[in-house]
């Protein structure tokens, strides 16, 4: 079997988010890679929250030809040929969004190529794995927060994610200033709690979007909340604060969603810097970097979850390996993923069972991705 062309779809994808009768609109960007073969099989991947025609350029017009006639079975050689290719002198970014995209494209063919699902070719560990829905975004104020948890819980969810920060640092000149931005988020916090009663585990996400004073202020505030992890809490995942943070917190910490290098991980593990290492195979280099990565945890004896969305590819990932974990199921990027794709599995009772279609399991809907090719593509990447 031979690569015969490989090409990027770059979109735009608008999203609406109704609660209490109100509904707000968004939108996020993804870009999605195939790869075709001689045999007539293609595998489709894709990567996300970053600049889709930016990723779209790099496989067309980078790495495109030269994986031209090679063996798409051997992702280990691809892979190794596309970081030396793309990240030459240990750059990540971009680089790591379209090695994601292009590896996952590549591990969907192999799964239809054998007849296998993806989570059976990882490892098969399980068919079921369980998620967190994250639903509690900065456009909802505090009473639809409140009725926003509720409603996920009556949905059969337990385990809810809601995004603290809301980019506070990138926006601190506006003005707005932190410290009133930390004390509308512990109000916010505190009244999901109160919706939802103590049963129902509580997690929040800065999106490395404050500093680490302010993220340690928040942190220590909300710890009567029961809050079972922090991720991303400081700028750049930054790994001495992080290192700083963990030691004055009782909040477990994670972080890694948005990392490309596994050096990263590695880095963190050893200063012992989170609780949970979040790798993402829609962003972390695919499945192939990021089981080099769950590998990493389980030698550190330190959980491996999934942050940063995109449950459907990710879920194979942790029901493959035998450390796998949570999975995140964010309600905007869902959105996202049932415009492009059918056949994905809904959860139920907070659990994702995994398909036993071969590849992926889903499929892309060619009619819906042609006409959301004509929308304007978006300037500025971003996490609703």
């Amino acid at each position: 079997m031979k690569i015969t062309r490989v090409s990027a779809t770059p979109l735009n994808l608008p999203v609406s988010v109704s609660i209490s009768g109100r509904t707000k609109t968004t939108s996020l960007s993804v870009c999605l890679v195939d790869i075709e073969t001689d045999t007539g099989l293609t595998g489709t991947g894709m990567t996300a929250i970053t600049e889709e025609e930016v990723i779209g350029s790099i496989v067309n017009d980078i790495v495109a030809p030269h994986l031209i006639g090679l063996d798409p079975m051997r992702h280990e050689q691809l892979w190794d040929k596309l970081y030396w290719l793309l990240t030459p002198r240990g750059q990540s970014g971009y680089a790591s969004h379209a090695i994601a995209a292009l590896d996952l494209a590549l591990w969907d063919l192999k799964g239809k190529a054998l007849g296998q699902p993806c989570w059976r070719l990882l490892g098969g560990a399980r068919n079921q794995v369980p998620v967190y829905a994250t639903f509690g975004f900065a456009f909802f104020d505090r009473e639809e927060l409140a009725e926003a948890a509720k409603s996920w819980v009556a949905r059969g969810f337990k385990r809810l994610k809601m995004t603290v920060g809301h980019h506070g640092l990138q926006r601190r000149d506006e003005p707005r200033p932190l410290d009133e931005l930390i004390a509308e988020d512990v109000q916010r916090i505190r009244a999901v709690r109160e919706a939802v009663g103590p049963e129902v585990q509580i997690y929040i996400d800065a999106n490395c979007s404050l500093d680490y004073f302010h993220a340690l202020q928040l942190a220590q505030r909300v710890e009567p909340y029961g809050i079972s992890f922090f991720e991303e809490p400081v700028s750049h995942n930054d790994i001495p604060n992080l290192v700083q943070l963990r030691s004055k917190t009782s909040i477990p910490l994670a972080a890694g969603q948005n990392e490309g290098l596994a050096s990263r991980f590695r880095d963190m593990l050893v200063a012992g810097a989170v609780d949970v290492v979040q790798p993402n195979a829609c962003i972390s280099g695919g499945f192939t970097q990021s089981q080099r990565i769950a590998g990493m945890a389980s030698a550190f004896n330190t959980r491996f979850a999934n942050g940063g969305a995109w449950p459907h590819h990710n879920m194979h990932l942790h029901g493959g390996l035998a450390n796998g974990s949570l999975v995140e199921y964010h309600s905007v990027a869902v959105q996202c993923c049932k415009l492009v794709f059918d056949g994905l599995p809904e959860p139920e009772a907070g659990v994702l069972t995994l398909p036993e279609a071969p590849g992926l399991g889903f499929t892309p809907n060619r009619e819906r991705i042609a006409e959301l090719a004509l929308r304007p593509l978006s300037r500025g990447a971003g996490k609703a």
